[in-house]
């Protein structure tokens, strides 16, 4: 699958040119960098306007194949000359470009979102223009994107406190499609903020899945979970390793029957042994052999639930369900966490949860009534 650069590459390259024009006199339509993978970005510049103090450039990122919803958005740098001295390069935010207004991000509170590793690579591009044309002084960047306040309401952003526009990315300096390593960092940064605001308990969940169910049931709203998609191995080390003392675990139970057998990862391209898991937790749970294959020849886990209700099982295979996947992810995080689980289906009267469940949801609803 074709790789494409990140907002961070896009701002550096804009950045380079819009600081060589101005220095020069001299239109560029295409620079180059090298990004931090060692990956040279040819770039095409656009939208360029030129003024008597200053130059803007723009470069429209292309994400290659991954879906990113900044795929095909201009990212633009302005640059403008400041006072004489020892050459340096001060980095702002224009519009379209958020601000952090939570503490535990990459950049402090106030700051423009712009991460470190897209203002190093802004920095670097710049000065190597300055040295080259024998500039002493300050130049000042101020990145901006077009349309970026409307793109940020489909990304993480609103969730994380950064407001009015997208995040200036990247660590690598190149898109990978559909990256594993950029939704565990995702995560990885949503568990980050909720410590730095001082929440020693969390939830975490795949997704929205369930939302009307556990408002109605446990009087929670899944928007409060740090959002862990399959991968909740992971989302547990990167928990304990924090210093979290106390995780709650909610999910359908299409996701969670995987945990419930040891499995880490629930996408299907890893692993599926939803109805394998279920027939056993049935037959654990005092099923007879006939409805063990019943439940193995079902379409959905849902399905398998019906099959399971006739033999008034439905409530035990769920309670092993939460009790198993608890068991494997105390397992993960040795003696660490607390965790607690909640696994629903698709009726509200469907539910297994452990023991400690219920306190624990409402700890974390006392923990952060202030969100």
């Amino acid at each position: 699958m074709r790789f494409g650069f990140t907002t961070g590459s896009c701002a550096a390259a804009a950045a380079k040119a819009a600081a060589y024009m101005l220095l020069t006199g001299e239109v560029k339509e295409r620079v180059s960098i090298v990004t931090p993978k060692g990956i040279a970005f040819d770039a095409e510049i656009l939208d360029i306007v030129r003024t008597r103090d200053s130059v803007t450039c723009g470069v429209r990122k292309d994400a290659g194949d991954d879906p990113d919803v900044t795929s095909g958005c201009v990212v633009r740098a302005t640059v403008t000359a400041l006072e004489r001295g020892p050459a340096r390069v001060e980095i702002d935010g224009g519009e379209g470009v958020g601000r952090v207004t939570k503490p535990g991000l990459d950049q402090p509170v106030g700051a423009a979102a712009i991460n470190s590793a897209p203002r190093a690579a802004i920095e670097k591009e710049a000065l190597e223009v300055a040295d080259a044309l024998d500039f002493e002084g300050t130049l000042r960047v101020v990145i901006s994107v077009p349309g970026g306040k409307e793109l940020a309401e489909k990304t993480f952003n609103p969730r994380l406190g950064i407001v009015g526009g997208v995040s200036i990315l990247g660590t690598s300096g190149i898109v990978e499609p559909m990256s594993v390593q950029a939704l565990i960092d995702t995560v990885a940064v949503e568990l980050n903020q909720r410590f730095a605001l001082g929440r020693r308990k969390i939830a975490i969940a795949p997704g929205n899945f369930g939302l009307d169910f556990m408002k109605a049931r446990f009087g929670f709203d899944l928007d409060r979970a740090v959002k862990c998609s399959n991968f909740f191995g992971q989302a547990v080390d990167l928990a304990a390793e924090k210093g979290f003392s106390a995780l709650l675990v909610c999910g359908h139970v299409g996701k969670l029957v995987k945990v419930a057998g040891g499995i880490m990862n629930t996408h299907s391209r890893e692993s599926d042994a939803r109805l394998e898991i279920m027939a056993a937790s049935a037959v654990a749970c005092g099923a007879p052999l006939e409805t063990a294959r019943a439940v193995l020849g079902a379409n959905t886990t849902d399905a398998a639930l019906e099959l399971v209700e006739p033999a008034g099982l439905r409530a035990a295979v769920m309670a092993r369900i939460a009790e198993r996947a608890a068991f494997y992810l105390r397992k993960r995080a040795g003696e660490a966490l607390q965790i607690e689980t909640v696994v629903f289906a698709n009726k509200s009267d469907a539910v297994g949860a452990t023991d400690g469940a219920r306190a624990l949801v409402d700890a974390i609803i006392e923990d952060s009534e202030d969100e």
